[in-house]
């Protein structure tokens, strides 16, 4: 049994791996490009991703706009693999980074951080048998599931071209409380019978299928085949392919990821108002112990982050981390990262991930 392909409306790719959006500037064109060209869907984040834009701090929506187009046809003329644009509904700009992909001809836009409710508004449907952008939310339960479908076929008649369930042992920003990482009733396993049971009556009402995309915590090929034999139609990886060449990070942020062990993989609270899965260094450790740390904010990019109250400035921090500034810095990381120990091609990643595949389902 060899790894399948994946489907999502006329696109269809060699494996059923799109690779998770990693904000500030983990992944742009450099990463997507090399997943797409293998096979993958490659996706670019557009979180703070005008960040090395001159004008960042005084412009940081133009600035944003700008990188983001300049990302998005770097990669197309790199491959004409599949390339999507992954953006937080969080974001004060969110409405601007969508139309902007949708104008650049991004295959797939992912919308977290948030219910995108309006999303269509921003993203019109393909035509019946023609590519256009197609629209992916990513929910952590089966009742945001239910929520987002019944409002789009309420107030658009669509529903979502695919539907990415991600659970709490994913990296970055999560969608549960505290209490809720640990308890297994929020596990992934636990979440995605229930989403694909929220989508069967609108799957019926609408006459076709919709791919579910599982996320956090995927590292191996076992994982993929286990979820695939669960119902999912692919999987959503993005620790794993920190440690390629092609990655868009400092070399500094992928030996992070290769030096950190089990136990340095850590929630904290982030100023945005959510938990986080990050790795811990001397930058957190003084924030841990609430050494005091200036912030100014000459933009507002996030709509929920209070730069009043909040200890540092996490664009600022992950933009340090993204250059290589780690003591300034951090890096987000899902619950994985201690497995990586070596800087790998993307082509070998796939390569890997497809024997682990083929190794499990032949046991």
């Amino acid at each position: 049994m060899k790894l399948p392909g994946l489907k999502i409306g006329q696109i269809s790719t060699k494996y059923p791996v799109i690779q998770g959006g990693m904000g500030v500037g983990i992944s742009l064109s450099g990463l997507s490009s090399a997943v797409a060209q293998e096979g993958g869907i490659g996706v670019i984040s557009a979180a703070a991703i005008g960040m090395l834009e001159p004008d960042f701090k005084r412009n940081f929506k133009g600035a944003n706009q700008r990188a983001l187009r300049s990302e998005i046809r770097k990669a197309k003329q790199l491959t004409s693999g599949v390339i999507g644009v992954n953006t937080m509904v969080a974001l004060s700009d969110f409405e601007d980074l969508v139309t902007a992909s949708v104008e650049e001809g991004a295959d797939i836009v992912i919308m977290g951080a948030g219910l995108p409710l309006r999303a269509p508004e921003l993203i019109p449907e393909p035509e019946p048998g023609k590519r256009g952008t197609y629209a992916i939310p990513i929910v952590s339960s089966a009742r945001a599931t239910q929520l987002i479908f019944k409002y789009w076929a309420q107030h658009y008649n669509r529903i979502p071209d695919a539907v990415i369930v991600e659970g709490p042992l994913a990296g970055g920003h999560l969608g549960f409380k505290i209490e809720q990482l640990d308890d297994p009733g929020y596990s992934l396993a636990s979440l995605l019978p229930g989403v694909l049971q929220a989508i069967e009556p609108f799957q019926e009402q609408f006459g076709r299928e919709v791919p579910v995309i599982v996320a956090g915590g995927i590292y191996t090929g076992a994982d993929v085949l286990e979820y695939l034999k669960m119902g999912a139609s692919g999987v959503q990886m993005a620790t794993r392919f920190v440690t390629t060449e092609e990655c868009d990070a400092s070399p500094d942020f992928k030996q992070a990821f290769i030096e950190c062990k089990k136990e340095d993989l850590v929630i904290i609270n982030s100023p945005v108002g959510l938990p986080g899965r990050a790795i811990m260094n001397k930058f957190l450790e003084m924030v841990s112990n609430k050494i005091s740390r200036p912030v100014s904010c000459p933009w507002k990019c996030l709509k929920t982050c209070d730069f009043k109250i909040s200890p540092y400035c996490i664009c600022q921090a992950l933009t340090n981390a993204k250059k290589g500034f780690m003591a300034k810095g951090f890096a987000f990381a899902g619950a994985n990262a201690h497995l990586t120990n070596r800087i790998v091609s993307v082509k070998e990643l796939f390569n890997s991930l497809s024997l682990e595949f083929e190794t499990a389902a032949n046991v």
